[in-house]
């Protein structure tokens, strides 16, 4: 019986790399018209086929790296850019997943790999899990996991240093009334940037004041209400540090519907840096987070994973700093 041939086979026959044929075959960018048209009568000419399903059922391998995310929202839509890049010139496709939450988001991976592991993809990343001891006979890498390092490789940003770095901004503006809108409490980021700003209190010598920390869960639909209750204290704060972009972005919508000017009567500032951050009206200033290196990190660590390698580092931190715009301000009593 005669063999079936392969995608190397394909690219023995074209003179070029087995990535070149899977570009091809595949409709992606990165490859010139013509030698796309070469590949793709090659392809027709020697038979070859292409099945993710078919693939997987004789070598175990479909060339696919998944990535699971919980939502796609701005921040996933970044990690998404930087994972996209870093695979680009490798021999794999990638397929962006985001499952079903009905009954509650916790432990939403499990059932996503379940679906996806063993005849879909080869390897996962997974975008903030909920859980990082997910049982998979396939490599696989956590960003920003909830509960931060664990036995799984893992990529994050330093979401403490940032947030440190935030609120000593608006400290050396000369704000002391400043206020912290926090994501979610069970996110491993939202705590550690909790305590980034608790810290840059501290060593500022400002008493904390439990009064003047709202939760907006990471959300603009949900840090509205807690941005109007701080801004409607006796003695409202001058100075809001939000745990993300979006609710920075939902702080300023309130303060304008009551009247405030940012920065004149508010200074703002958020952390992320996603695109609409600095589309916004004023840009907002805010801590940036390398969200598409954390993507293309991450991709990284799976792709030697996938050849066999052991990396180095296994738990990685990314720096973050701090972009001025224009929502940090003085203080109107310090103007």
């Amino acid at each position: 019986m005669q063999r079936r041939p392969t995608i190397n086979d394909v690219a023995a026959a074209a003179g070029v790399s087995v990535a070149t044929v899977s570009k091809a075959v595949n409709g992606r960018y990165g490859i010139a018209p013509e030698t796309a048209r070469r590949i793709l009568d090659l392809v027709q000419e020697m038979g070859y086929e292409s099945s993710l399903v078919a693939s997987s059922m004789r070598s175990r391998r479909t060339g696919v790296i998944g990535v699971l995310v919980a939502d796609f929202e701005p921040f996933s839509a970044e990690i998404l850019k930087g994972v996209g890049a870093a695979v680009r010139d490798s021999s794999y496709d990638l397929l962006a997943y985001s499952g079903t939450h009905l009954g509650g988001s916790d432990g939403w991976e499990r059932k996503s790999l379940s679906r996806l592991s063993g005849t879909l993809i080869d390897g996962a990343i997974m975008v903030t899990p909920s859980i990082v001891t997910v049982p998979a006979e396939m490599p696989m890498v956590a960003i920003d996991p909830h509960t931060g390092p664990a036995d799984l490789p893992t990529v994050e940003s330093d979401n403490f240093s940032g947030a440190r770095q935030a609120t000593r901004h608006l400290i050396e503006l000369g704000h002391r009334r400043i206020a912290f809108l926090a994501g979610r409490p069970d996110l491993r980021s939202s705590i550690r940037r909790h305590d980034g700003y608790r810290r840059a209190l501290s060593e500022a010598g400002i008493p904390f004041d439990p009064s003047l920390v709202g939760v907006g869960r990471y959300l603009q639909e949900t840090a509205r209400e807690p941005a109007l209750a701080l801004l409607s204290l006796q003695d409202r704060p001058t100075a809001i540090f939000a745990a993300n972009d979006l609710s920075a972005l939902a702080i300023i919508e309130v303060a304008n519907s009551m009247g405030l000017s940012v920065p004149q009567d508010l200074s703002v500032i958020g952390f992320d840096d996603v695109p609409e951050a600095s589309r916004a009206n004023p840009p907002l200033s805010t801590i940036r987070q390398p969200m598409q290196t954390l993507g293309a990190t991450a991709a990284k660590l799976l792709l030697s994973l996938l050849e066999g390698e052991q990396p180095e580092e296994t738990h990685l931190r990314l720096p973050t700093r701090l972009v001025r715009r224009a929502t940090t301000a003085p203080p109107p009593s310090a103007r």
